[in-house]
């Protein structure tokens, strides 16, 4: 495994280095807006960050996942990072891509040209308390929906929501937080934030498995490749 995870580190060093932008994810959109918790008094998730009602800024990077021509199909990435959620200066970062919801689907990223037209999930486990779920941002439309051209064109016309949800095998989805993008910010590729969900999770919410240390390699050798590590 450990020269596995090298070999990820490497490779993707190399295509950032070579991109002057993120290995993966290197065309996209910054966005602010408010992350709202719900909390589950009834039926705990097992993390305090879960379970509380609160509000948070967040910093939302909303991008293609290759970064491929435009006539072509391209996975759609959803970057949240929700600031000061383990406390002072101690971000949570969530990763999202376009995927399906069903048992095998959540886990497939999937190519979408119109970015508000189905789900974006983690498509790795978190382990949320003592289970691994996976978690998930469903669009909340209000109809009729017009596709745009462009993220930039979504964000224009009006703020973006989404519903966040999480789900173990054999679950339904169950919501745990609200999402509001709100306005877009200038993000040249070569100075985007740099998002990090091992290093920034919380205790009882935090990428599971042996797929999720090889994705945090890929992640790492993309940052040196680019000198933002």
């Amino acid at each position: 495994m450990a020269g596995v995870l090298k070999t990820a580190h490497r490779a993707a060093a190399q295509v950032a280095r070579w991109r002057g932008a993120p290995a993966v994810h290197p065309t996209g959109v910054l966005c602010s807006g408010t992350l709202h918790v719900t909390g589950r008094a009834d039926r705990p998730w097992g993390e305090p960050w879960l379970d509380r009602h609160a509000s948070y800024p967040v910093t939302v990077r909303w991008s293609h996942a290759l970064g491929t021509p435009r006539r072509l199909p391209d996975a759609l990435g959803l970057a949240v990072r929700v600031e000061d959620a383990g406390g002072p200066d101690r971000p949570l970062d969530l990763l999202f891509t376009s995927s399906g919801t069903g048992r095998l689907g959540r886990h497939l990223p999937l190519p979408r040209p119109d970015a508000l037209t189905g789900a974006y999930s983690t498509l790795l486990a978190y382990r949320t308390g003592e289970c691994e779920r996976v978690l998930a941002a469903f669009p909340l439309l209000d109809p009729p929906h017009t596709p745009r051209p462009t993220l930039w064109q979504e964000l224009a016309c009006r703020p973006v929501r989404f519903r966040l949800c999480a789900a173990a095998a054999g679950e339904p989805w169950r919501p745990f937080a609200s999402l509001a993008l709100e306005a877009v910010h200038p993000a040249p590729a070569e100075t985007t934030v740099s998002y990090d969900p091992v290093a920034h999770s919380l205790p009882g919410l935090r990428p599971a498995g042996r797929l999720n240390r090889l994705r945090d390699a890929a992640y790492a050798g993309s940052r040196h490749g680019r000198g933002a590590a």
